[in-house]
């Protein structure tokens, strides 16, 4: 076709010798392999469309990574909301500072997910940010943490722990714990290492705890924040023990406090164990996700756990299949939970008038 091309090139410029006639003839050649190399680039484009995924976004805001149980609760809500299962899930850590929370809701709203889930650091302070993301209509699922908010259409639904029940329960193992071996109200001398002030779970469980120090008769010799950490609870335990010299239980409101909390205590030359009369100091916990915490319950450095379940994210999975379909979801979802102990004289707690099974770890 060159060759042809070149031939009557030559021929008309050796017979015609009209040099319009012969730009015209380029031209019109030059437009023609133009357009035909721009079909060719048409066709190859509508023959390799762009692949798009339909997935689902999700923003998820996680309180840090201060302990244990907050290390599993990520775990579950990453290996939940997976690409192959239809979902983009993303992570941002707040490292126990509401204010990233605070920001981290913004850039989920300006990202346009389709659902931000938030497990708040304390439960004040979100009406705002939470009216924001309404105004934007995207559903908000809370998780762990309550958020104390004057509106509750400010978010779609909460689920979590009922963190003082867990109290009264691990209250309930310990009031029959004393009876069974003959101790006194009056003689029990208890300290709190609290978690992270303003947290559900410090409210739940710090109220749960002074309510049945009122009921039974208890003495609660202090309480002092141990936020989550064993580092923290470590030194809280210390303060404690160089103020009083009569101290027999340490409620601990996670393990990671309890595994600080028995650090401090062999510090002090002190065991951690459920001999109270013969000198030991019981360690109460919460949580019970970890080997160690549990190897501690087998032997007897913890005596009592009140069990929390870190796995939320099967839970706001299904919460979001239901909205997908246009369901309504319950506002408030509790877990349901248990008591661990090593104790095996103990099988079972009454909290107004409901039996709750005491699961025993055995040695």
């Amino acid at each position: 076709m060159a060759a042809g091309v070149v031939f009557l090139v030559g021929f008309l410029q050796i017979e015609v010798m009209n040099k319009n006639i012969f730009s015209i003839i380029c031209f019109c050649m030059i437009l023609i392999t133009g357009c035909a190399q721009s079909a060719s680039r048409k066709v190859v484009n509508e023959q390799v469309p762009e692949a798009k995924e339909d997935l689902i976004v999700i923003g998820f805001s996680q309180v840090g990574a201060e302990s244990d149980w907050r290390k599993e609760n990520s775990e579950s809500m990453r290996s939940t909301f997976t690409r192959d299962k239809g979902y983009e899930l993303i992570f941002e850590d707040a490292q126990q500072k509401q204010q990233n929370q605070i920001t981290a809701i913004r850039t989920f709203i300006q990202r346009e997910v389709d659902y931000i889930v938030l497990a708040p650091v304390t439960e004040d302070g979100w009406d705002t940010v939470l009216g924001e993301a309404k105004d934007a209509g995207i559903p908000v699922i809370i998780v762990d943490r309550m958020v104390n908010v004057d509106d509750d259409s400010l978010f779609t639904c909460w689920v979590g722990s009922d963190f003082k029940l867990e109290s009264r329960k691990a209250c309930a193992w310990l009031k029959s714990y004393l009876e069974r071996q003959h101790m006194d109200p009056g003689d029990v001398n208890i300290v709190d290492i609290q978690g992270t002030i303003g947290s559900s779970a410090q409210i739940g469980r710090t109220t749960g705890l002074r309510d049945a120090v009122i009921e039974n008769g208890w003495r609660l010799l202090d309480a002092v924040p141990g936020e989550y950490t064993q580092a923290k609870g470590r030194e809280a335990a210390a303060r404690m023990l160089e103020k009083y010299d009569n101290i027999n239980v340490v409620y601990c409101e996670n393990d990671n406090e309890a595994f600080g909390a028995i650090e401090a205590l062999e510090a002090a030359g002190k065991k951690a164990g459920g001999n109270i009369r013969g000198g030991e100091v019981l360690v109460m916990s919460f949580d019970g996700v970890s080997r160690q915490a549990l190897e501690n319950l087998r032997n007897g450095s913890i005596s009592c756990i009140g069990e929390c379940n870190p796995l939320h994210g099967p839970r706001v999975k299904k919460i979001i299949e239901n909205l997908e379909a246009g369901q309504t979801p319950d506002k408030y979802e509790y877990v349901e939970e248990d008591v661990f102990s090593g104790y095996e004289r103990i099988t079972e707690v009454t909290v107004d008038g409901t039996s709750y099974p005491v699961k025993i770890m055995g040695k």
